[in-house]
Order: structure tokens, then sequence, then C-alpha cells
């Protein structure tokens, strides 16, 4: 049984929320309260498993109560959010402090939200729940070059650099895993192209916060724009991102079209795009989240000749997507989080 704390000032939502959650087995509701002061006193007598949270509370920020709990007990934290520009700058700090996830609230219509999107918001309780929550830990300069053993020979293209690229997929624990490996990449490496699975206006912010931090330029991607090397491309909350071959040079298209594995942007369409841009020039990287999207499009690449990693389940916040990738067959190696960065360095 999953217990589920939700900490939102809106008696709508915490109405709606509740009644939503507790029609799914295995999911238990024990306190739906307005802010945090009130939900530290429910957890003093029973520690939930997952906490639903809206960051505009009174009396204490969201914010505030969230790095609370990370440095007394991490535990699963799903952010509910607007999708103000406040909002979504406070969402990716609270991502960077340990939340595992962010539901998209909108300002208005929030019966109508609540009731289209209950599949959503059961799924990312139920992905919590799985997670394992650590302590944030500030981001190492550069990730350590302690990857055992010689990278196989096709890992080793002779193409030139500006002809060779990285696709990266990840989900649930991806924004922690990512400010990880990508401030760690060089600016003389190949371009990177990646797909978070991120709710729309929300991947501007945090590629623009990942570049604050990066040598190598980050930036949310946009229809057309070139693949280049020390760059990476983050795709659109809410829009595919394929990779197309222009040349000896890679261009991106983003595009809409319908959910693929329930999610727009999919890691598996652009894995399959990479596959047939790159092939043997690629080299695709599936790390933490929940379900099995990439997992196809990551053997795809595989067989295409590009050499595949997947982070390793010690490391990962859920190990479902990675997991779905090993057991297809579709990984040559896994690696712990901080190793990613190196494997990228050899191959670049």
């Amino acid at each position: 049984m999953i217990r589920v704390l939700i900490v939102d000032d809106s008696a709508v939502v915490r109405q709606m929320l509740s009644a939503r959650l507790r029609e799914n087995a295995g999911i238990e509701v024990t306190g739906a309260v307005p802010d945090p002061i009130f939900a530290m006193e429910h957890m003093n007598k029973s520690w939930p498993d997952v906490v639903v949270l809206d960051l505009e509370t009174p009396r204490m920020d969201g914010l505030t109560f969230l790095r609370k709990i990370m440095d007394v007990r991490p535990t699963p934290v799903v952010i509910c959010s607007t999708l103000t520009r406040h909002g979504t700058q406070v969402s990716m700090e609270a991502l960077a402090a340990g939340a595992v996830s962010v539901i998209a609230k909108p300002q208005s219509g929030l019966k109508k939200f609540l009731e289209d999107e209950a599949d959503d918001i059961v799924a990312a309780v139920r992905a919590a729940a799985a997670a394992g929550v650590r302590r944030a830990r500030a981001v190492p300069a550069r990730a350590p070059a302690t990857v055992g053993g010689a990278p196989p020979s096709r890992m080793r293209p002779r193409a030139a650099v500006e002809e060779r690229i990285v696709a990266i997929g990840t989900s649930t624990g991806g924004t922690q895993a990512l400010e990880k490996v990508l401030p760690a990449l060089s600016p003389a490496g190949p371009g990177v192209v990646v797909v978070q699975h991120m709710p729309e206006k929300f991947t501007a912010a945090f590629a623009a916060r990942l570049d604050a931090t990066c040598r190598v330029h980050v930036r949310e991607a946009t229809d057309g724009e070139p693949v280049l090397p020390g760059h990476v491309l983050v795709a659109p909350g809410g829009r595919h991102l394929e990779v197309l071959r222009a040349d000896t040079r890679f261009r991106v298209r983003v595009f809409d079209g319908p959910p693929v594995n329930r999610h727009r942007p999919s890691v598996d369409v652009l894995f399959r795009s990479v596959a047939k841009a790159a092939g043997p020039d690629a080299l695709g990287v599936i790390m933490t989240g929940m379900g099995d999207d990439g997992a196809r499009g990551l053997l795809e690449m595989k067989r295409a000749g590009a050499f595949t990693v997947a982070q390793d389940e010690a490391t990962c916040v859920v190990y479902g997507m990675p997991r779905e990738a090993v057991e297809l067959g579709a990984v040559d190696r896994e690696s712990p989080l901080l190793q990613i960065a190196e494997v990228i360095h050899q191959y670049g």
C-alpha cells in the first residue's frame, strides 16, 4: 500500500486528487492538508511513502518544506505546480533539491484537469513510490574517469566529431541525472540531443538552468537547427524530437504528434531517428525513468551499429527504462551515473 500525503492550499485540489488516488488499488491517501505546517504535524504521527506538494502554500513555501523533508528523511515528492513563470522556475529548484517529478497544474480549470490527467497523476505517484530518493549532492566539476576496461572498438568511430552524435533519454529522476552528466562534458565533444519527460513550458527553464552550469551550450531545441559539437539540444515539452542527416551534419526536427509510449516527447521517437540518421556514428544512453520508453529505440540504435549505454540500477532513481532496455538486449554496457560522462568522453 502506497501511503500518500497531499499538501495543497486549494480545497478543490485536495478533494478531487484524494478521490482520484483512492480509486486506485494499492494507494491510500493518509492526509490532505492546506500547508506544510499541518503537513509536518501529520508526518510526525505517520510518515507517508509519497508527498504530493504544491509549491505556493501559506505559512511556509513548498520549496522550503521540500528541503526540510530531504534533510530530515529523504522521501519521494511529486510537485504539483502551476504553469506561471515563477512556478516554473521554482519547480526547477525543487527538482534540483530532490523532487522526483513535476505535474503541471493549470491556473484555471482545475476540476477538468484533475479528471483528464488522473492516469498520469496516478502513474507519477506510483513512480515516486518506486524511487530511490537520496539527499541532493553538489554537481561535480567533472565525472571521475573510472570506467573499467577499454571501450569496444566500435565505440571509436572514424567519423569527424561533427559527424557523430550522442542521444540521451531519461524520465523520472532524469533532471538530477542530467545535472550530473552534462556539466562534465567537454565543449570539444560531439553534439548531444536529449529527451527528458517533462511538461510543456518547463524544458526551456530546465535547459537554461543546465546552460548556466555546463561548459557545453544547452538550449531547448527549435525545429531545423543543427546539432553542433559542444552543444546540447533538449526536446521541448509536449513535442517530439527527431534527428535528420543533412549531408555530413545533423539537424533536428521538432514536431507535434500523438504520444508514443504515453509520452510526448518520446525517447523511442528520438532513438529510432538517430538509428536511421547516424547508424554507427552514434552513442545511445538511457537513464533513470519509469516504464519502457526508449528500450526498443535503443535496440534499433544498437542494431544500426551504435554503442549503447544504460545507467545501472544502483544509481537510478527508478530502474525502469534501463531495465527494459537491458532485458531487451539493447545495451552494450551498464554504467554508474557518474561514469556516464566518461563513457561519452571515450566515444568523443
